[in-house]
């Protein structure tokens, strides 16, 4: 890997082509190949820890409770009753954190096919990683597309958090994905799954929701804001089989006394419903499909 030149760290990809995000190394805190991708954690001068594969930022310990709590908060809080959820991906322990704040929630799956990506992030981001010690999770090592063939109808939630479409993660934004989830899916279930960039990737977010809406009867895109990600946003996309869900309307409003006890530093109620709230050049696309 010669993604670390002269003290700094640099994401370059064609993904986002003629732009790239740099941060100043610190110090090489892990660098080796899994069994299906290059692994690498520094700890950068001001972002503290940061967790890259295949040379793109996953995480940082600075900015990553922006991406964790909203890729939860904004399904869960979107469904009445999520007792059972599933996480496709995930492994460096952030989202497994959120999901286990909810009382409601009985039991978490977790289907991560890296197992390397698990046990550095236990090393090395103990902050994320403490969603492992929850004893309402069942974590399975393997593929997420074999597991949902295999658990039809089990879970009121599922959450992808995924790379980006490259690679082994393409499959994850195209149609039969979606449609192994809501197989998976319990009667009004939702899913939300990772959705790029708005900024880059408008054709990708103008397809998803076109095939999605052959699929379930309520599609939305939202988005947050995170520094270190690309263009300094990314979104998500929320599907549901309940044609009631109103994804900007959280049917569970926290108190400001229960957003500090979850320890919650991005999410709120009203951030949640304007994540939905686009600018003018993305609702313009959108409300065409």
């Amino acid at each position: 890997m010669n993604s670390i030149q002269n003290g700094w760290f640099r994401e370059v990809s064609p993904l986002w082509p003629s732009q790239c995000m740099s941060l100043e190394v610190e110090e090489v805190l892990y660098e080796g190949r899994s069994d299906f991708q290059d692994v690498l954690v520094f700890k950068s001068k001001t972002y503290g820890n940061v967790l890259v594969l295949d040379g793109v930022i996953q995480c940082t310990e600075r900015d990553e409770f922006s991406y964790q709590e909203m890729i939860s908060h904004l399904p869960l809080n979107s469904h009445p009753h999520p007792k059972n959820v599933l996480i496709i991906g995930g492994g460096d322990g952030g989202v497994v954190r959120e999901v286990v704040k909810h009382p409601c929630v009985e039991t978490v799956t977790q289907c991560e096919i890296d197992k390397k990506v698990i046990e550095v992030s236990k090393k090395y981001l103990p902050t994320m990683a403490v969603g492992y010690e929850s004893p309402k999770l069942l974590q399975h090592i393997g593929d997420g597309f074999a597991f949902m063939g295999e658990h039809k109808g089990e879970f009121d939630v599922i959450i992808t958090d995924s790379s980006d479409p490259i690679g082994p993660a393409e499959s994850l934004f195209e149609k039969p994905y979606y449609e192994l989830m809501k197989a998976a899916l319990k009667p009004n279930g939702i899913v939300c799954t990772q959705g790029e960039c708005q900024w880059l990737h408008l054709d990708l977010i103008k397809e998803m929701t076109s095939f999605c809406k052959t699929l379930y009867p309520v599609v939305r895109y939202g988005y947050c804001t995170i520094p270190t990600y690309p263009s300094g946003q990314i979104g998500f996309m929320l599907c549901s089989l309940n044609p009631k869900t109103k994804f900007n309307e959280p049917v569970r409003k926290w108190s400001r006394e229960e957003l500090e006890k979850l320890n919650l530093r991005y999410y709120n109620s009203a951030i949640h419903s304007a994540a939905f709230v686009l600018p003018q050049f993305v609702h313009q696309e959108l409300r065409k499909l």
